[in-house]
């Protein structure tokens, strides 16, 4: 299975693409989309739409999965995060890629195994999992392959439970 993740924003979208199989899983790509914060919102949204669907076309993902936002201050942040959520999702589906959905403390419940974990304890074990020699640089990338690495293990379960 080919996952790509995304932890949206609108100054930097974050992705990684990962391959799982048996258990294991393995990056393809990571790194982030940034748009100029001089540009109209307008233009920041087309330029990361545009940049995904290069990725989505590149790499064919059996599934995105998209961390879910949580913002509890800046309103305005938070819509505009939002906006570009919304740009994640229409790309998907227009590419006809299914869409999951995971909150922080389930993608770190996933990888760590503790869904109260540091963000430093995520890129260490997206580290080891990846099998990479570093820490994925910026946080983003590290956050969408954790992500990715997230939808990858609960289909596995989904799979042994299910039987197949």
């Amino acid at each position: 299975m080919r996952v790509l993740g995304i932890d949206p924003g609108f100054g930097r979208t974050g992705y990684g693409v990962i391959d799982a199989e048996a258990g294991r899983q393995r990056a393809l790509e990571y790194g982030c989309i940034e748009t100029l914060p001089h540009d109209e919102m307008g233009r920041r949204l087309a330029d990361i739409y545009g940049a995904l669907n290069e990725v989505i076309g590149r790499y064919k993902p059996d599934a995105v999965a998209i961390e879910q936002l949580f913002f509890n201050r800046n309103v305005t942040t938070a819509l505009k995060a939002a906006e570009a959520r919304g740009v994640v999702v229409l790309a998907a589906e227009q590419a006809g890629v299914p869409q999951f959905t995971y909150t922080p403390l389930q993608v770190k419940q996933a990888v760590v195994g503790y869904g109260r974990a540091e963000k430093r304890q995520v890129q260490e074990m997206i580290k080891v999992l990846l099998g990479l020699t570093d820490v994925p640089k910026p946080d983003d990338a590290a956050d969408a392959l954790a992500i990715a690495v997230a939808h990858a293990q609960s289909q596995a379960i989904v799979s042994r439970l299910s039987g197949k």
